[in-house]
């Protein structure tokens, strides 16, 4: 397909007939060669206004063949082309964006307005703007960007002029008609007739650059639509609908989110915030003590005084203080179903007036908390109530259960313990009975109350007469050694002897009786020596049982062990539950926690149902 040759367009300017005598003066030449610079450089503004006044004066004119001179800044006139309505401008004429600051506006008339005026001589002598010093001040006040400035002395260098500053190159640039601008040059507007009239002088020479060839724009109308602009509608469309799809996902997600974790947490905090019942929560600190010595403690008195030595009883006493029990104890002492059956607590919390004891328990196990450090062996108990003063009551009476309950542990223990002091107090008296008795009654049978006395005496009676027989025997001694004696003291002392020795020899045999055979009085006196001995052993171990039993009744009377209260309940100001913030922001983590779950898990059932 042939495309159509575009027609060139130039600026016509009228001469008028009668030559101007400041025409061929050399101040004459400055305004054609301002018009030539303004046609140097023309903006796209001026050239639009120029196609709508070219095109307003032709159809304004009737068309004629007529020629008309043209004026140029060389003073050249030739015939001009006949004008046509067909009035375009080649693209490439159109100027940089940039190239407007460098070029001052220019206002395109009608031929008739384009005429040169008449300048009067006093005027034209007085003009001074073609003076190299008034073009730079000129050139500087276009306010040309430092681009600009610096293209112009490049261009200025390539065509070997002497340019002094960036100025003095874009004056001497515009000297010879070139645009230091703009690949395009503006000498190529005019007709190829003047061209050809133009001296060939160096100084009208058109410096040819390379230019850059522009593809020409389809005027034809295409049924098809362009692929570009298909493809980018496509996009867009893709765009928008991936927009709408993640919007309206977004908006499910906030959805979800509102239902299951922001309206629940929002629940939660309302409850804990307006409707939850305080509670006031009264805490104290105990210790173990236990009241036995170390002697009786046995090995086990290394431990007394720590931690481990009542860890055993520390345990009992918190199970038991857990325990139901402990609850009911306190529902019959305090009225504990009844402080939590009020009808002002909130639901959530209240007991029914006929809960039973399980539900009792449950609330009770929620209300009391007691832990244990066992290497302190300190018991610490946390009470809580809707009442401040039942609380502490509440604390207090659970200790004095606890204390009591400590020392009921040995109860038992200590219970056998005075039964087994009694019965051993009560053998130990049968088996003094029994011999006091073997002793009585080998005493009765014998007749003989002290054997070894009645052998002392029959020895010392033996004594006796044997010295009263020495005697009588020194006193005969005496008498015989008297010449003349007398015969009836002689007599008679003879006589004692005789009887003297009888008798102990009597009782040497007596003694000699006694002292031998089954009943002798060796024998007797033995068993009775060994029955006293045995009476005496068993009025020892009496008393020792006698002992064992005060002792045990005494241990059994008093306290074994005791709980030292380290720190006293004390009644609460303010208080301690619920935590409203700390609830609620827990509340919010385990709705998150539980909706990420079923999210993960519908995820993954839909990804195991499409696959």
């Amino acid at each position: 397909m042939t495309m159509k040759q575009p027609v060139r367009k130039f600026r016509i300017r009228r001469v008028p007939t009668t030559p101007s005598p400041q025409l061929d003066t050399p101040q004459s030449d400055t305004v054609p060669e301002k018009l030539a610079d303004d046609q140097m450089h023309p903006t796209a503004s001026q050239i639009q206004t120029a196609q709508v006044q070219t095109a307003q004066s032709t159809a304004n004119q009737p068309q004629s063949t007529h020629p008309q001179t043209h004026h140029f800044k060389d003073g050249q006139s030739q015939k001009a082309h006949p004008q046509t309505d067909h009035t375009q401008v080649k693209p490439s004429q159109h100027l940089h964006p940039q190239n407007n600051l460098a070029t001052p506006p220019h206002k395109e008339t009608s031929p008739e307005t384009n005429r040169p005026k008449k300048t009067p001589p006093a005027v034209a002598n007085n003009t001074t703007d073609t003076t190299p010093a008034n073009q730079i001040e000129a050139i500087q006040k276009e306010g040309l960007t430092g681009r600009q400035l610096r293209m112009a002395r490049r261009i200025a260098n390539e065509h070997k002029l002497p340019a002094q500053t960036d100025f003095d190159a874009v004056r001497l640039l515009r000297a010879k008609g070139i645009d230091p601008f703009n690949r395009s040059n503006p000498l190529d507007w005019i007709s190829p007739e003047q061209n050809q009239n133009k001296s060939p002088s160096p100084d009208n020479a058109k410096v040819q650059l390379p230019q850059k060839i522009e593809k020409a724009p389809e005027t034809l109308p295409s049924t098809d639509v362009n692929p570009i602009d298909r493809r980018s509608e496509e996009i867009r469309q893709i765009q928008l609908e991936i927009t709408r799809r993640r919007r309206r996902k977004a908006l499910m997600l906030l959805a979800r989110l509102v239902v299951f974790v922001f309206l629940p947490t929002a629940v939660t905090a309302w409850y804990f915030y307006f409707v939850a019942t305080p509670l006031y929560s009264t805490k104290a600190e105990f210790l173990i003590l236990n009241a036995e010595g170390s002697a009786s403690a046995g090995a086990g008195g290394l431990l007394t005084g720590t931690g481990l030595a009542s860890s055993q009883d520390a345990v009992s006493v918190q199970n038991y203080l857990l325990s139901k029990e402990a609850m009911l104890r306190l529902d019959n002492d305090v009225g504990f179903k009844a402080h939590f059956s009020q009808s002002w607590i909130d639901p959530l919390l209240r007991l029914d007036k006929d809960a039973s004891n399980e539900k009792a328990y449950k609330l009770y196990k929620r209300n009391l908390e007691i832990g244990y450090d066992p290497t302190e062996g300190v018991l610490k108990m946390e009470v809580t109530a809707t009442d401040p003063a039942v609380s502490k009551q509440y604390a207090e009476a659970l200790i004095a259960y606890s204390e009591e309950k400590i020392d009921n542990l040995s109860r038992r223990k200590r219970d056998n313990q005075v039964a087994d002091a009694e019965k051993a107090l009560e053998k130990a008296h049968q088996e003094r009975l029994d011999a006091q008795e073997r002793l009585l009654r080998l005493q009765h049978e014998n007749a003989v109350v002290d054997p070894q006395g009645k052998l002392t005496a029959m020895r010392a009676r033996i004594t006796h007469f044997e010295t009263e027989l020495q005697l009588k025997r020194l006193r005969l001694q005496a008498l015989l050694d008297n010449p003349r004696p007398n015969t009836a003291k002689l007599s008679g002392l003879k006589g004692d002897i005789r009887r003297l020795i009888a008798l102990l020899d009597e009782m040497n045999l007596e003694m000699v009786d006694a002292s031998q055979g089954e009943q002798s009085l060796a024998d007797l006196s033995l068993q009775i020596l060994m029955a006293q001995g045995d009476l005496q052993t068993r009025d020892m171990m009496l008393q020792r049982s006698l002992e064992n039993l005060i002792q045990t009744q005494r241990e059994a009377s008093s306290q074994v062990r005791y709980l030292t209260t380290s720190v006293s309940p004390v009644e609460a100001q303010d208080p301690s539950y619920p935590k409203k913030f700390e609830n609620a922001i827990l509340a919010a983590l385990i709705f998150s926690g539980i909706y990420l779950m079923l999210s993960l898990t519908a995820s993954i059932l839909r990804e195991q149902v499409s696959s």
